[in-house]
């Protein structure tokens, strides 16, 4: 049987899925013509372009334009989860069907794992060709641990998606190829992407600068160690999974046991990382001295910082202002951010809202909260540059109530621009708007330091409670956020500790792709996603109310907790399992 995800790559596409906007370093954009095996790898800079454009899709996962439709509207997994309305609401689009719990294994995006497959094979013709590429030796010990790297780092993604996968080697399929693959055991996926992050950490320098900055270097390796690690101990991947005792899904989808030394194995292997000593988070405490935690927003506008371990690189760009900003901004075409999201959020002073203590004011909801609210919202009459005078003006959300009938106040605002009454503004460059003229050098972040933080301070709190390593590494998180005081309550146990890291993650790591995998590797995306979620309206006549309304029930089963197998796939080869539920 043939299958396409193991079909000949045609040199030619490969090459060219390099973006075709400009780049600056690395993947700086080439031209080229007619392509073929033997000019791909003997020409120096074809072979080196071959390579990058295996980089080229490191970030699809968890990009904000992963689900698009005819380039109407965007959105990435956070539409897939609890924190935001998708667009074009009526579509049968992938987010939509896991929104709606609606997913079938003929439906499913199949981009996963599609995308991994191709780029694993582009790997291994890679590694097969070394030897005649003409490179000097150095260079062929740097580059082949760069493409070990990243055939990691594809299956580690087909992992989180569907759990144990099949493991290739360096087999190259041809189209005349019959194939009948069978997925490898979790466990055995696990340890061929620790073995081939190893090998790779072992070439590699701890960090790039200049034009090499974005390659995969040391640091990369040991965090994607870390990340796996991560996942390997979470409750979804141990004692069977969502298999429910199947013999013969126990051991794909999961460990059959639970082993709770691989918390200690996930500790350890971010302590790596922090050891190195060459990252940190990014803090700016004098740049905008009267606003607490401003690092955490500046952090997404610097192409060059001390957090990213590992980037997507883009050239200069709108990316995130085209589909987040306001409409008259000229954004708006991906989704809006869920008031539950926001609500999380707690008070400066740590406290939560619903804490009588903690000072919230229902009339002024937005005063006084975590810094990373705002930095993290466009909510209403958050200030906004203008296309006409390049100056801050509120952003208006509201509904006109002294109007009758009552009117939206402007075209950004609720039931208008927005079905939730919010847009996302993290990672947006507060200088730049869509239909402007300046452009961002952001790139994406894939690894950063603040995340490996919180993957050693869940997985330690795991193994051995939590420890003073435990809240120094939450404490800094929230010291970076603007929060004041920072520090936690002493008293905190095991279980305390747990709520508060799961908080952490959701606030620090929203709409970077990470909610969607954590509320189900924890197991309570069946609490999370199987509720009614809500937008915020804010009427404003002769005084102003703040109304949440309802936006949509998600629903969710045990079956999504795994995406399903292709059913194209599983028709190509029949020894293929797919996953429970499908």
């Amino acid at each position: 049987m043939k299958s396409k995800a193991f079909l000949p790559l045609v040199f030619v596409a490969l090459v060219a899925a390099i973006p075709a906007c400009k780049k600056s370093g690395f993947l700086d954009q080439t031209v080229t013509t007619s392509l073929t095996e033997q000019t791909t790898f003997t020409d120096s800079s074809n072979a080196m372009d071959f390579l990058n454009s295996i980089y080229s899709n490191i970030g699809f996962a968890t990009d904000p334009k992963r689900f698009t439709d005819l380039s109407t509207y965007y959105a990435g997994l956070e539409s897939a989860c609890d924190e935001a309305e998708g667009p074009g609401a009526s579509s049968s689009n992938g987010f939509i069907q896991f929104a709606t719990g609606s997913i079938n294994s003929g439906s499913a995006p199949s981009d996963a794992w599609n995308i991994c497959y191709t780029q694993i094979r582009a790997v291994n013709q890679f590694l097969k060709h070394m030897p005649v590429i003409p490179f000097n030796q150095a260079l062929k010990t740097q580059v082949t641990a760069e493409a070990r790297f990243l055939r990691a780092w594809y299956y580690a993604m087909l992992m989180q998606h569907y759990g144990g996968v099949p493991l290739i080697g360096d087999t190259i399929y041809a189209s005349a190829t019959g194939i009948d693959v069978k997925r490898n055991a979790y466990g055995s996926c696990v340890k061929y992407v620790l073995s081939e992050c190893d090998s790779a950490a072992a070439q590699l320098p701890v960090s790039w600068s200049g034009s090499q900055y974005g390659r995969v270097s040391k640091a990369a390796c040991l965090a994607l160690k870390a990340r796996v690690l991560l996942f390997a101990a979470s409750p979804l991947f141990n004692n069977g999974g969502m298999s429910g005792g199947d013999a013969g899904l126990d051991t794909v989808v999961a460990y059959p046991d639970n082993d709770p030394t691989r918390w200690q194995q996930a500790s350890d292997a971010a302590r790596a990382v922090i050891a190195l000593g060459s990252y940190s988070l990014y803090v700016d405490s004098s740049s905008h001295p009267g606003s607490p935690g401003y690092g955490f927003q500046e952090l997404f506008t610097q192409r060059y910082n001390n957090e990213y371990i590992l980037c997507h690189m883009m050239g200069n760009n709108k990316y995130l202002e085209s589909i987040w900003d306001v409409p008259s901004r000229g954004g708006s075409q991906g989704p809006h951010p869920y008031q539950d999201l926001l609500d999380s959020f707690p008070m400066s002073n740590g406290l939560d809202i619903t804490d009588p203590a903690s000072g919230y004011d229902p009339n002024n909801p937005y005063q006084n909260r975590d810094p990373r609210l705002g930095y993290t919202f466009i909510h209403d009459s958050t200030l906004r540059t203008t296309f006409a005078s390049n100056q801050p003006s509120p952003v208006l959300l509201y509904i006109n109530t002294n109007m009758d009938p009552a009117q939206p106040a402007s075209g950004d605002a609720v039931y208008r621009g927005t079905p939730t009454g919010l847009y996302i503004f993290k990672m947006i460059d507060p200088s730049i708007i869509n239909n402007g003229l300046a452009d961002a050098s952001r790139v994406l972040p894939l690894i950063r330091y603040a995340e490996v933080l919180l993957d050693f301070a869940e997985a330690t709190n795991e193994a051995v409670g939590p420890t003073n390593e435990v809240f120094q590494a939450v404490e800094a998180i929230r010291q970076r956020a603007g929060l004041r005081p920072y520090q936690l309550p002493t008293t905190l146990d095991q279980a305390g500790m747990r709520s508060v890291i799961r908080r952490e993650r959701r606030l620090e790591l929203a709409f970077e792709g990470f909610r969607f995998f954590d509320v189900r590797r924890w197991l309570i995306a069946e609490q999370t996603d199987n509720i009614m979620l809500h937008g915020m309206e804010v009427d404003r006549g002769a005084t102003v109310v703040y109304k949440p309304f309802n936006v949509r029930k998600h629903n969710f089963t045990k079956a999504m907790y795994l995406w399903p197998i292709p059913l194209s796939e599983l028709a190509k080869a029949p020894s293929l399992i797919q996953n429970p539920g499908y």
